[in-house]
C-alpha cells in the first residue's frame, strides 16, 4: 500500500485536500500557504509541480526546503501517530495530510504553520 502512495502523483490528491478543506470553509490559498510552508516551495513552483504530476517520492525529495518546525507535527493520522512512523517518506506524506486535517478542522493557520 505505502508504495502506491509514494508514485502517486501530487497532482491527484492535491484536488481532493482542496475539496476537503473547501467543504470545511477553508480556501485552495490557505491550502498552498501550508504546502509552501512545509515544502519550501513559492506558488509558481507548487503549481509547476502539480503541471507535471510530480510524485510523492519526488515532490519532497526536491522539496526546495521542507521546514524544520514540520517535526512540531504530533498526533494520529490514518490510524498512526506520526511520531512512531520510520519510513522517512511515509512520515512526510502523513505530516502533509495532518496539515491538511487540521486546516479542514478550522485550527488557527498560526497553530497549523506552528508559529503560535
Amino acid at each position: 500500500m505505502a508504495h502506491r502512495v509514494y508514485g502517486m502523483s501530487v497532482a491527484k490528491v492535491y484536488p481532493l485536500y482542496v475539496t476537503k478543506v473547501e467543504k470545511k470553509g477553508r480556501t485552495k490559498a490557505e491550502l498552498d500557504e501550508v504546502i509552501c510552508w512545509l515544502t519550501g516551495h513559492d506558488p509558481a513552483s507548487l503549481e509547476r509541480v502539480l503541471a507535471e504530476s510530480q510524485d510523492f517520492q519526488r515532490f519532497f525529495a526536491e522539496a526546495p526546503r521542507l521546514n524544520p518546525a514540520r517535526e512540531q507535527v504530533t498526533g494520529v493520522i490514518c490510524g498512526v501517530r506520526i511520531e512512531e512512523i520510520a519510513e522517512p517518506l511515509m512520515r512526510e506524506i502523513r505530516i502533509l495530510d495532518k496539515l491538511v486535517d487540521e486546516l479542514a478542522k478550522g485550527r488557527p493557520m498560526a497553530k497549523v504553520l506552528r508559529q503560535a
